[in-house]
């Protein structure tokens, strides 16, 4: 069995640390260099309930999408709901590794795991990473569909191969407008509008899309279509993906992982409530 140290090593290969931005918090929040490890479980979020799977399944270390303590701390007191998950792990020797902007400019990164998720063709990245000298690094995935489909179709096929959230779908444009050229970026995306414009795509698929930039998309000469998921839902499918290429750096090296994705929903959002609309809004005498 390897130890954590040398699958930190691996994982730093898959994702390399240097690659994150600036203000993210990524690697190892807490374990033993020297500790076997044996079982594996991906997840995106870091939370209690995720710790908790752990522990039930004998997992020797977490890797997940998001950081524990993205902002800094003072303190892991178990009365706080972040040091209630470091004791957690702890106590029950269990490792916590964060790969996440990192995984999402990687090559495969989390939106190549999306857009395979949707059966996307890829032709290349949304954000190339300038330091990539085979233009396949960087943020977000510019996509095609081998044949033409309608924005109504295309949102189907999102809700129908992404995993169910209370939020669901939620969709901006013509639904009967013909899509093909898609760009995608699990997570948050609205900050990436300029290069989507740029790209020349037919709709945006993201998540946690706001009202004032998803508005200004719409108001421009040539109106963007958006498909918006929920967040948890676009960046799920990494863990997957990942669990993948760790299995590949265990059978390489002999270490005999054995790998898990959580299918627990760490999504904030559990239900959904359909409007309905009020008489005088719909024209409709009052």
């Amino acid at each position: 069995m390897p130890r954590l140290s040398e699958v930190i090593a691996a994982l730093d290969a898959l994702w390399p640390p240097s690659r994150a931005e600036q203000w993210d918090a990524v690697g190892t929040v807490c374990g033993d260099p020297d500790a076997e490890v044996t079982r594996v479980l991906f997840a995106v979020d870091p939370v209690q309930e995720i710790a908790d799977e752990a522990v039930k399944l004998g997992a020797d270390l977490i890797i997940t999408h998001h950081p524990l303590y993205l902002r800094g701390t003072t303190t892991v007191e178990a009365g706080t709901f972040k040091g209630r998950v470091v004791h957690t792990l702890i106590k029950n020797d269990i490792a916590l590794h964060v790969a996440h902007t990192n995984a999402d400019t990687a090559d495969p990164g989390v939106s190549d795991a999306l857009a395979g998720a949707l059966d996307l063709r890829i032709t290349g990245p949304l954000v190339p990473d300038p330091t990539d000298p085979e233009g396949r690094r960087g943020l977000g995935r510019i996509c095609e569909l081998d044949h033409p489909e309608t924005l109504r179709e295309f949102a189907a096929r999102a809700a129908a191969w992404l995993p169910p959230t209370a939020q669901g779908i939620r969709v901006a444009g013509d639904p009967d407008m013909p899509v093909r050229r898609i760009a995608v970026s699990g997570g948050s995306g609205d900050s990436l509008f300029e290069q989507v414009r740029a790209a020349g795509v037919d709709v945006f698929l993201t998540a946690d899309l706001r009202h004032h930039p998803a508005s200004e998309a719409r108001e421009t000469s040539r109106p963007l279509a958006l498909v918006d998921a929920a967040h948890w839902a676009t960046e799920w499918p990494w863990c997957e993906q990942a669990a993948a290429q760790l299995d590949a750096v265990s059978e390489r090296h002999g270490w005999g992982l054995r790998t898990h994705v959580s299918h627990t929903v760490t999504d904030p959002w559990t239900a959904h409530a359909p409007s309905v609309t009020p008489p005088s809004i719909s024209g409709a005498p009052n």
